[in-house]
């Protein structure tokens, strides 16, 4: 039994939450809406502490997105870029580090020329950045990118196949599930979502990061992104993935949109799946990720985003609500570091990592692709908090050092 007494508004659902019982939807929305929010934090954070204690979890990692062209055209998104064959050197020379390499010009025809910041890497160029990724410590590759309408599925299937040659103990981390759609599409022959996962494990995929969720309701997804394959395909790949022992995360991106009920029911419709890969499948979800939806540069610009509050309340009743996941993350990028610190009193234990360069969000709108923190950046945050930081692997196995990452 915990200590901390609850208020009146709160006091049944402390009990349950005091008591291991599952939270209703209805539980959900009313901690979403309730005022008593020191309650709920408490409440999140006892739940975190009997799970985990004190440990904080990161890891070294490196964040690559292979290009930013896409065929969708999601509202909420400032990332994509119209394909018109001709990849900008400046763009490919920022993120890669690599030196330019001339773009193609574009014959008659074409679409009117993308901005100057559009840009696809090649396979060596992708390596090349796993490479020096794994040299400066890094045990993971994080990557993904827009829904490129030329590529072909022997490309993904070689960047795995080079990162794994150069860098076999790298865990490549990669693909949300409509890039997985994506790949079925653009493979001759077509191939169904399993084969192309089969495939892709066998050049070197470790797990799935889980973008691409969005909010799972009918109404939010004709609204602001209409033409990207919805929760049922989403779900489709999160199983075959699991039924083939590939773990994965999972995500929510909030604060558009939606309602506070589309909100709930997303986070229980996770939790009924996770339950189903628990009972049946060779591997589940590891982590749960919200993301703070960023306005800036979209076309939903015109919204406020969520606050600081919201993001708060949202990792807390993640935490309550998603009872079967082992994870809750507040991923830095989108919350600032100063906020994702905050979080570990709220549900929090993992603050994803070093990161490196990100380039599908910038809180700051036009701001550097450059976002990074260092492994004493990150100690520092979670000592400060009052936590223990944990250096994992992106399964979430603890990864021993002889010696200090700067």
């Amino acid at each position: 039994m915990s200590t901390l007494t609850a208020t009146p508004e709160l006091n049944d659902l402390a009990e349950k939450v005091w008591s291991s019982q599952r939270l209703t939807f209805e539980d959900g929305v009313r901690l979403f809406r309730t005022r008593d929010i020191h309650t709920l934090g408490e409440l999140a954070n006892q739940v975190r502490l009997q799970r985990h204690g004190r440990q904080t979890f990161y890891n070294i990692n490196r964040h690559i997105n292979y290009t930013n062209y896409c065929v969708l055209r999601c509202k909420f998104c400032s990332f994509y870029r119209p394909y018109n064959n001709e990849p900008r050197a400046s763009a490919r020379a920022e993120i890669s580090g690599i030196e330019p390499i001339l773009p193609v010009i574009p014959s008659r025809g074409l679409k009117p020329a993308a901005p100057s910041d559009s840009y696809e890497l090649s396979v060596d160029e992708i390596v090349r950045l796993a490479e020096q990724a794994a040299s400066d410590g890094a045990t993971e590759v994080h990557i993904v990118g827009g829904l490129h309408p030329k590529l072909p599925f022997d490309y993904y299937l070689d960047l795995c196949r080079g990162i794994q040659s150069v860098c076999p103990k790298l865990h490549i981390k990669a693909f949300t599930a409509i890039e997985i759609i994506h790949f079925t599409r653009v493979s001759r022959p077509r191939r169904t979502i399993r084969q192309v996962l089969e495939e892709l494990r066998a050049a070197g995929l470790g797990s799935l990061p889980g973008g691409g969720a969005e909010i799972f309701d009918d109404r939010v997804h004709d609204e602001a992104y209409k033409n990207k394959v919805g929760e049922e395909g989403w779900f489709d790949v999160h199983r075959a993935a699991h039924e083939l022992g590939m773990y994965s995360n999972a995500t929510m991106l909030y604060g558009h949109l939606e309602t506070i009920e589309e909100r709930v029911q997303h986070l229980v419709k996770l939790r009924d799946f996770q339950d189903e890969s628990l009972a049946g499948r060779a591997a589940h979800f590891n982590c749960f990720v919200p993301l703070s939806f960023i306005p800036d540069g979209s076309e939903l610009r015109h919204l406020p985003g969520p606050d600081g509050l919201d993001d708060l309340k949202t990792l807390a009743v993640s935490r309550l609500m998603l009872d079967n996941f082992p994870h809750i993350k507040s991923f830095w990028i989108m919350h600032s570091p100063k906020l994702a610190q905050v979080a570990l009193d709220w549900g929090v234990d993992d603050l994803d990592g070093t990161v490196v360069w990100y380039d599908i969000t910038k809180r700051e709108g036009a701001g550097t692709r450059h976002q990074q923190l260092t492994v004493a950046q990150l100690q520092r945050l979670v000592v400060e908090a009052g936590y223990q930081p944990i250096e994992r692997d992106s399964l979430y196995q603890h990864v021993p050092r002889t010696s200090m990452m700067k």
